[in-house]
């Protein structure tokens, strides 16, 4: 069976208030992009766009254009990552309002929840990797914000286009042992979709492959697990290390295969990940990851 394709879309192509409060009027993912410089011998930075340029998300044009691209290369699927910071407070949304506002682009999209709180270090390389400033936290005030959450995306869920595994609609949760209560919310879920006339929800994790054991995930359709994770949890000496050397930790595509976790990709509910051009200095500067020389072959 030839698998589906779906790719995570971050809707942080547009300014916001809160970017522009906290970062400067005009703030987006684009001022990262473009004031990244080459760290090293033959590092890709700054890395500009091509075929749309620096585009905003606001405009339905780049939304449409988006879409042929991903037709062309056989995407099936746009999984937007979704704010939702409790207590009805929301981040990053307008794209995906517009989108089903309007009814286009004709293209299939689904929701991943990005449960995590935002903090200073994470969005701009000029930023200490020690800071511990809250730009703001990810909330779980009870179980009537269970139900608020659901209505307020439920146009989303009732979306034609809203793209379904086995029937039923695709729903990823970045960090789901921050919830406090997973099992309720999953059955809430199901409870008022059934309710709403909803075909119901496959509900998939993105986990911690480290953790792949962790009776949590055995409640969920699916994990989405990062099978080449020990990539990323680089020891804190090393960071500090390649922050005093200036040179970020860097690996050849064709090594990070061989550290692929094939026994846990192999798993039948596991849904693994790919990561081609990987990297991270635009946002972290020399503490980055920078995964070099991938190809569609490799």
């Amino acid at each position: 069976m030839k698998a589906n394709i779906v790719a995570f879309y971050l809707p942080q192509y547009h300014p916001t208030a809160e970017n522009n409060a906290w970062w400067g009027k005009g703030f987006t993912e684009w001022t990262c992009v473009a004031q990244s410089r080459a760290l090293y011998c033959h590092h890709r930075q700054p890395n500009i766009p091509a075929d749309l340029g620096f585009y905003d998300l606001r405009l339905p044009e780049v939304r449409a254009e988006q879409a042929q691209l991903a037709r062309e290369a056989g995407i099936a699927a746009f999984c937007y990552w979704h704010y939702w910071m409790g207590g009805g407070k929301r981040l990053l949304n307008d794209p995906l309002d517009e989108v089903v506002r309007l009814g286009e682009p004709d293209f299939p999209f689904c929701l991943a929840w990005a449960n995590h709180p935002w903090m200073r270090k994470n969005w701009n390389a000029k930023v200490s990797r020690f800071c511990q400033e809250m730009l703001i936290d990810q909330t779980y005030p009870g179980q009537q914000d269970v139900d608020d959450h659901f209505y307020t995306m439920l146009p989303a869920f009732r979306d034609k286009r809203y793209y379904r595994v086995d029937g039923r609609l695709l729903f990823l949760i970045y960090d789901p042992l921050a919830l406090p209560e997973p099992e309720y919310f999953m059955q809430r879920w199901q409870e008022l979709a059934q309710k709403e006339g909803l075909p119901g929800f496959f509900f998939i994790a993105q986990g911690d492959s480290k953790m792949i054991d962790n009776p949590i995930y055995d409640k969920f359709d699916a994990v989405n697990f990062e099978c080449i994770r020990d990539f990323f949890n680089e020891s804190r000496l090393r960071r500090i290390a390649a922050y005093t050397l200036r040179h970020p930790i860097t690996r050849a595509y064709k090594d990070i295969l061989r550290a692929y976790d094939l026994q846990t990709a192999a798993r039948p509910n596991v849904c693994p990940t790919l990561y081609p051009n990987w990297d991270t200095s635009p946002r972290r500067g020399y503490i980055a990851t920078v995964f070099h020389n991938s190809t569609p072959e490799l």
